[in-house]
């Protein structure tokens, strides 16, 4: 196991309180039975939003914690595959989801449990807190993606790793601006943070400066600290960064180069989206110009930029990296000043692993709602990712993700089946034999890759649906032991090839 690489999309934050922005969005302390004020900002209980899992409150916790970080929710390993909060949402809006994570053996275990994340059916990362949990730290998880829907989903889910119960401290949703990190396809890719930083920098920069609260940590080297004289405008940029990160920044005294290597740890071979912050200083009375060619990892990343007053910001919105990363800002020939950047955001490019077909996603939507108990992992994408389909499912492969199987034989279940039912067309097979449920059998003529259907051993009413005859699938039917009445369609059960059974003595 390589801790750095699992690491590498992890931030560590301190113990001391920061402030929090009001969003348009969620700040969500898990595991609470009670609003917690921070700074004049609330964060309100979880379990609005989840129905699985348990609360619990740390015990003898340090002096000055966090108080979100006091309560956790936590999940206990069972066959159950994930844990899903859902978040109403607009659909298409831009979101900056951010989790945090503070184990403080909780469970009385010397190590923190390792498992997956999942951000509206993609797997977003491995969670594994234990060298932060040795530095005692808390620890948080930051992506931007796009909503696909009116619900947004954060799953954790086990691994072949996770040998205890998976946990969560806190969730922050903010809503931010679609000029926020433009360039980026989010129909495809959501961008997971791996670094953020303002050069030069004494403390961590964050709300109230930041109207996102995004954290952007300090970061000095050997060069040369240089100092503004003229104040930022957020608004200025399209990625809104805060004024304060143009406060300072790094430069050079008498070399014309300034070579950062920044972030501070190595990269794993990806595709990232990098983006960097420049500002003259000097005000508007200067009469030179600040000019600089930039290259990342010796490759021409800009040309000729000129850095005026106010600041500007250039991108590049698919950058290949590995490894160290070296950032050199070279002073063009035509300018007396020396170089200065201010700040900068690295994140990696997370290919979207598509989410299921949404006709079929409501129809288990429905479904799950017409169950009094359902499975507790049926929240989030029915079918995604593919590692951790909800309980009893099967789905298909390929662009369009359907459902193809739902078997949950003896589950116990007690509800109705839901009219729509049948709009989960590539279903093939459907086994809910041995459960509680009551009502009619909704029609299911639209079903036509139906070949299995058992619904025997459950307190099914009234007559057989006459659209089972239009199956030219079905091969194999089981309603026995229901309180169905009326005449099995005669087409059906003429077809020698059906495996037919329906209990004795009944009208059928």
């Amino acid at each position: 196991m390589c801790i750095s690489i699992f690491l590498l999309w992890l931030v560590s934050i301190p113990f001391a309180t920061h402030a929090v922005p009001e969003s348009k969005g969620y700040l969500i302390n898990c595991g609470s039975k009670e609003e917690v004020e921070i700074n004049g900002l609330k964060y309100i209980p979880d379990d609005e939003f989840i129905t699985v899992g348990n609360g619990t409150v740390l015990e003898n916790p340090p002096d000055h914690l966090l108080p979100i970080l006091s309560t956790l929710r936590y999940f206990p390993v069972t066959e159950l595959h994930k844990f899903c909060y859902n978040f109403p949402v607009i659909k298409g809006a831009k979101f900056l989801v951010r989790t945090t994570y503070f184990y403080f053996s909780f469970d009385n275990h010397q190590e923190p449990p390792v498992f997956d994340q999942i951000i509206d059916g993609t797997k977003w990362s491995v969670v594994n807190t234990s060298e932060d949990h040795d530095n005692g730290l808390s620890s948080y998880y930051e992506i931007v993606v796009t909503s696909h829907s009116k619900t947004l989903s954060v799953c954790l889910a086990k691994n072949e790793r996770t040998v205890s119960p998976p946990f969560i401290s806190a969730i922050e949703i903010q809503m931010i601006e679609e000029s926020v990190y433009n360039g980026t396809d989010f129909g495809k890719y959501g961008l997971i943070t791996v670094a953020r930083a303002s050069f030069g920098a004494g403390d961590i920069i964050s709300y109230p400066d930041d109207e996102y609260d995004r954290f952007w940590h300090p970061f000095v080297d050997h060069n040369l600290i240089d100092s503004s004289n003229v104040a930022a405008n957020s608004s200025d940029f399209w990625n809104k960064p805060p004024a304060k990160v143009f406060a300072t920044g790094i430069s050079t005294s008498r070399e014309k180069t300034v070579v950062i290597k920044w972030p501070p740890f190595r990269l794993p071979t990806s595709h990232y989206y990098i983006v960097l912050y420049f500002k003259d200083g000097r005000g508007h009375t200067s009469h030179s110009y600040r000019v600089c060619n930039v290259t990342v990892n010796r490759e021409n990343f800009y040309t000729d930029l000129v850095v005026p007053s106010k600041g500007v910001a250039v991108y590049g919105k698919d950058w290949p990296l590995s490894g160290e990363t070296e950032i050199v800002l070279n002073t063009a020939p035509d300018s007396l000043v020396p170089p200065v950047i201010n700040a900068g955001e690295i994140f990696r490019l997370l290919p979207l692993s598509g989410k299921t077909l949404t006709r079929d996603a409501i129809v288990m939507e429905a479904l799950a709602k017409s169950f009094e108990n359902p499975p507790p992992d049926w929240t989030g994408d029915p079918c995604m990712p593919k590692s951790n389909p909800w309980t009893g499912l099967a789905c298909s492969e390929g662009k369009n993700i359907r459902v193809v199987s739902l078997n949950l034989t003896g589950y116990g279940l007690r509800g109705t089946l839901p009219k729509n039912l049948d709009k989960l067309t590539a279903l093939n097979h459907l086994l809910l034999g041995g459960n509680n449920l009551t009502g009619t059998i909704p029609e299911m003529g639209s079903l036509k890759s139906l070949e299995t259907l058992h619904l025997e051993g459950n307190q099914f009413e009234g007559p057989v649906p006459k659209s089972l005859n239009q199956l030219p699938r079905l091969r194999e039917l089981n309603l026995e032991n229901n309180r169905l009445i009326g005449e099995l369609p005669k087409t059906l059960s003429d077809k020698t090839a059906n495996n037919v059974q329906v209990s004795p003595g009944q009208a059928i």
